[in-house]
């Protein structure tokens, strides 16, 4: 949603844009890195989970009704196959192949393709040169590490941009509800969630249902997404089609 209104209102006054989309997962930007410094190869993908996962597995059991919930790990096991393949010599180099070749191209980068392109809006992603890549991946972890991550790039950047730019607190982009659910949004959220549909559906625990509506702010993911929003999000989704 974000990404939409940004580019709807940029669309207004140019056509062409650069994004930044892309620098974190070649440059080892973001936080669930840093803990896979020096962790043994064989331990990467455990790491990884527990850094970035919403959620363990075992979890959900408490959020999901039974028989929504499938016996295996689906998406542990789909990080553990991945970084298992031969080729990346350290646990970061591992994470960050995962991150390049599977994350970032399902997420990031169809977000703002889709996104940009709803409004005619052209977006280029020069963090995402196939040479420059190449060359991000040949650096040793300390490189990328250095600096609270992305240090390499940093360091290149200091003879082009200010300090106050390059060392200022990392921001992110979602909208408010990621983090926060209140007012409208939590009547929005409520009405879903304890709609006749939702209750049809069962798909979630009717009793977790109930402790996130008492307390919006009381559960949140690893990375610190509000889970009513991610439940209620989901909801929404299925009504709008009917699921």
């Amino acid at each position: 949603v974000a990404f939409y209104l940004l580019s709807q209102e940029v669309a207004r006054h140019v056509k062409v844009v650069q994004s930044g989309q892309g620098a974190d997962e070649v440059f080892a930007g973001y936080s669930w890195f840093p803990p896979l410094a020096g962790v043994p190869r064989e331990q990467a993908a455990e790491v990884y989970c527990r850094e970035f996962a919403d959620r363990p597995h075992q979890e959900l059991s408490g959020v999901l009704a039974p028989g929504h919930l499938l016996e295996r790990d689906v998406s542990g096991d789909f990080v553990r196959q991945h970084v298992a393949r031969p080729g990346a010599d350290t646990a970061l180099d591992a994470v960050l192949r995962l991150e390049t070749t599977a994350m970032l191209i399902d997420d990031p980068v169809k977000r703002v393709d889709n996104m940009t392109m709803a409004h005619g809006l052209e977006a280029r992603t020069p963090f995402l040169d196939h040479d420059l890549v190449e060359l991000a991946a040949a650096c040793p972890d300390g490189l990328k590490l250095a600096h609270g991550g992305k240090g390499v790039l940093k360091d290149a950047a200091r003879r082009l941009l200010p300090a106050q730019i390059i060392d200022r607190p990392k921001g992110y982009f979602p909208v408010p509800a990621v983090r926060h659910v209140e007012g409208a949004l939590l009547d929005l959220v409520r009405d879903a969630l304890t709609s006749h549909a939702a209750r049809a559906r069962g798909l979630f625990r009717p009793e977790f249902v109930r402790r996130l509506l008492a307390d919006p702010e009381s559960d949140r993911a690893t990375t610190g997404v509000n889970t009513l929003w991610q439940i209620g999000l989901l909801e929404l989704w299925l009504q709008a089609h009917q699921m």
